[in-house]
């Protein structure tokens, strides 16, 4: 009997002689968002720290898609939201973001890059990528 597995939409036949890794890349081409930390693979879009980006939670909706943001460096900057996010998923005060400082004016405004689920926060807090006292507007997180 021969052992066969169907994996998006295409048959692959296992080799029992050599090891297959394979990359999954999304219907249009491009790979998916995955980071590699040591043999652990993260699934959760982390802050480009050689870019400035940083951790934030949203303080205040302040309209026209504007939001006050505490970063984890402890200043709030005004951040706007892209149109591209904009349109597409919904912001609220408490939820946990991605934000990249603008290259003038970086410690007053900047830009929100990405928001995290509820379990991506809960995957965040397990692995001490931020802390619960971050969460709860008491300390920093460096």
């Amino acid at each position: 009997m021969r052992l066969e597995n169907f994996c998006r939409g295409k048959l692959i036949s296992p080799n029992r002689n050599s090891l297959e890794v394979m990359l999954m890349v999304d219907k249009k081409g491009k790979k998916n968002n995955r980071h590699v930390d040591g043999d652990e693979i993260i699934r959760v879009p982390l802050p480009d720290r050689s870019k400035g980006q940083l951790f934030g939670i949203i303080e205040q909706a302040l309209g026209a898609g504007w939001m006050d943001v505490r970063c984890e460096d402890g200043k709030v900057r005004r951040c706007r939201i892209p149109g591209k996010l904009r349109r597409r998923m919904w912001m609220r005060v408490g939820d946990v973001v991605i934000v990249q400082p603008w290259p003038v004016q970086s410690d007053e405004r900047g830009d929100i890059v990405y928001r995290y689920t509820k379990t991506q926060v809960d995957w965040l807090l397990r692995k001490g990528k931020i802390t619960q006292s971050f969460l709860s507007g008491g300390d920093l997180l460096f």
